[in-house]
């Protein structure tokens, strides 16, 4: 079977970046902050946080970029790094994650989304992902918007995997509600 290479298509400035060029390092700034400064606000909901992640750890990518191997790209290795700082914020709130063995619930998926879901606002649905608890918001946005799987996220924030199915489940119950609430508001 044939292998495909991938190719980053920023490993030209990387490489610039390793021998020291700060425009390089402002480059790979302009490329990548905006993104990142997004996923560091879905998991932190904080604005400030947010920016505070975003410069620790660009400040860490340049700090450690001899490590970077190039078996990814730089975005994924970068992201990762973001993904972790922010972890670390939101522990540092104290992080609650509702261990799976104190709820004996069995992980369910939740009422499948009809049409008339889908067709919420991207901003409603925000909103209501900023008003979901720590672990809960954690673990949804790393699982839906970050395409982790729950392997990962349980590796990521050292719980059980059935954990990270259970807050998963009932983050996406919580969401929901939240939206049905704004809808009737609204």
């Amino acid at each position: 079977m044939e292998t495909l290479e991938y190719t980053d298509v920023n490993a030209h400035i990387v490489a610039r970046c390793k021998e020291g060029d700060r425009k390089a390092q402002y480059e790979l700034y302009k490329l990548y902050s905006k993104a990142m400064f997004n996923v560091s606000m879905r998991i932190t909901n904080d604005y400030t946080e947010a920016e505070d992640v975003l410069q620790e750890s660009f400040l860490s990518a340049f700090k450690e970029l001899s490590t970077f191997k190039g078996d990814s790209t730089f975005g994924s290795w970068l992201k990762r790094i973001v993904i972790n700082k922010s972890i670390t914020k939101v522990r540092s709130r104290r992080l609650q994650v509702v261990p799976m063995e104190d709820y004996m619930e069995v992980a369910d998926d939740g009422p499948d989304m009809d049409e008339e879901e889908m067709q919420y606002k991207v901003e409603s649905i925000r909103r209501a992902i900023q008003k979901l608890p720590d672990g809960y918001r954690v673990v949804l946005s790393l699982y839906l918007l970050e395409g982790y799987d729950h392997g990962e996220i349980a590796d990521i924030l050292s719980i059980s995997e059935a954990t990270s199915k259970s807050q998963y489940s009932r983050a996406r119950k919580k969401l929901l509600g939240l939206m049905e609430e704004e809808a009737f508001l609204a």
